[in-house]
């Protein structure tokens, strides 16, 4: 709970306990009490802003001073026995008893809660820009003029300034959270806090000046996601020293909200489901979008998203109109990650573009011609067992057979068919959400059976751990026993390695 939230709720305890104690109410001033709650709330709403969450508190704030002023009203003008007077004053307490609990339970489940400082030694500072590609027509509006743009979302290593002003968690958050909600079926006000949260990053701070230059690490969301999707691993990648670049790409995340105020808000599954899945077995019928068949899908199309990533970090590193990213960017080591959606995007995208040097596909299948081909980058598949996956599909649905065989068939193909060797990690315990910020979100998920087993905490401290040993082997050359077979250091997960072929 947020300070104020938190004051309130001892303020309306108080405010109960003054008008159910007969002690408390022979008191003259104690009726100033009652007034207190309201007083507290209005601070509370002005300093913290109003959410959905703390409505209990708030009506409860208000009822105290009325049936303060019922309760002395009445006093002297209505003698009830001895027992109905009891029983009124219990069920009066049991009553604000339960709003009491409710009140505080519900902005402790769903709290406007905070990111946890990364393990790294630098600060984060964070920049964004807008990205147009006149080569390629956008597919996800009507206008056949337009071409396809991107918001991207730069972090990157900076000084520590523990004083200063935090950026917020998602830009544009009402409108994001109103296109996820609406897109997953779910009351767009459920997410409606999240324009309070803030990150460990400050905008626009200047970058760390003890390297030159930093490697830049390509991040992409799963389907109905967002850019931030996965701050939690973004940070502590930022803090290790790693420039990352979080991508919205339209057709991808549930909405993108442009400079202009345009927006370009994704298909609901029925539609984008099929031409997403394309790339990984063809589809009964040949997919189409606004008419145009699709017999490769949009996994091509939204791989190349990437190679325009890449020309305009290389831009941004001769001269960055906003003057913070010049010469900081070490484009011969680049990687891209991806979780979900984004990872079979990752994948595709290292297979098309050889800048690229290494590759995090995390718990999502491969698209069959990545499958074919082989990719010739270090890659480590991130993903959890079948029975895990069978446990999320008994809690919180989804994960048919034909899904989990499909998933672990193709990651499992594309591992075998690395050139330039890599890692296929299981965790067990993890659910598809954990390798999102969602235990965040709602911290008795795993009680929901949302969250696996393994907790959210433990999970992000897991995958963080062989993201970073990763991609520090990967694009500096730093070896880790973590990367070991034989390696007990975490205990949950699995390691296989396939060493890179010899070159002929």
């Amino acid at each position: 709970m947020r300070p104020f939230e938190a004051m309130l709720s001892v303020a309306n305890l108080i405010g109960c306990l003054v008008i159910a104690l007969p002690r408390l109410r022979r008191h003259r001033r104690a009726g100033y009490l009652v007034a207190v709650p309201v007083i507290v709330g209005s601070v509370q709403i002005l300093a913290e802003g109003v959410r959905w969450q703390a409505v209990p508190a708030y009506a409860l704030a208000l009822v105290l001073p009325g049936a303060w002023f019922l309760r002395r009203l009445m006093a002297g003008r209505l003698n009830l026995r001895g027992w109905i007077a009891r029983t009124a004053t219990i069920a009066g307490m049991a009553g604000c008893a339960i709003v009491l609990v409710v009140s505080v339970a519900l902005p402790v489940a769903v709290p406007v809660f905070h990111f946890p400082v990364p393990t790294g030694h630098y600060g984060i500072g964070t920049v964004t820009y807008h990205w147009v590609d006149q080569s390629r027509p956008e597919v996800f509006t009507a206008d056949p003029d337009d071409h396809r743009e991107l918001m991207a979302q730069v972090w990157y290593p900076a000084n520590p300034t523990p004083g200063a002003g935090r950026a917020p968690y998602i830009a544009d958050a009402d409108a994001v959270t109103s296109a996820s909600a609406r897109l997953a079926g779910l009351p767009p006000m459920l997410f409606s806090h999240f324009r309070y949260i803030t990150t460990n990053a400050v905008a626009a701070a200047p970058v760390a000046e003890d390297q030159d230059r930093y490697p830049v690490l390509v991040f992409l969301s799963g389907l109905y996601g967002f850019r931030s999707v996965s701050t939690f691993q973004i940070e502590e990648l930022v803090s290790h020293g790693y420039v990352v670049v979080g991508l919205d790409q339209p057709g991808v995340v549930a909405t993108v909200r442009l400079p202009d105020g345009r927006q370009i808000e994704n298909l609901p599954i029925g539609d984008i489901g099929p031409l997403v899945d394309q790339s990984i077995e063809p589809q009964p019928t040949t997919p189409a979008l606004n008419g145009v068949p699709q017999p490769d899908g949009l996994v091509p199309y939204f791989a190349q998203d990437v190679r325009l990533t890449l020309d305009r970090l290389a831009d941004l590193d001769a001269g960055d109109p906003q003057g913070i990213l010049a010469g900081h960017l070490d484009l011969s080591r680049a990687g891209v990650l991806g979780v979900s959606l984004g990872g079979r995007i990752a994948a595709e995208s290292c297979l098309r573009d050889a800048r690229l040097k290494a590759c995090l596909v995390m718990d999502d299948p491969a698209p069959a011609d990545v499958v074919a081909a082989g990719l010739r980058q270090p890659t480590m598949f991130l993903t959890r067992d079948a029975d895990t996956m069978r446990l999320e599909r008994q809690r919180s649905g989804g994960w048919t057979e034909h899904d989990i065989a499909t998933t672990l068939g193709t990651m499992r193909a594309a591992y075998a068919r690395l050139s330039g060797g890599g890692y296929y990690v299981e965790i067990p315990g993890l659910f598809h959400v954990n390798f999102t910020d969602l235990p965040y979100w709602l911290p008795p998920s795993a009680q929901l059976g949302l969250t696996g087993p393994i907790g959210g905490r433990r999970g992000f401290t897991i995958i963080n751990a062989y993201t970073v040993a990763f991609f520090d082997q990967a694009l500096r050359g730093r070896t880790s026993p973590l990367l070991d077979e034989a390696s007990r250091l975490i205990p949950e997960a699995t390691v296989t390695i396939r060493s890179p072929l010899r070159q002929p």
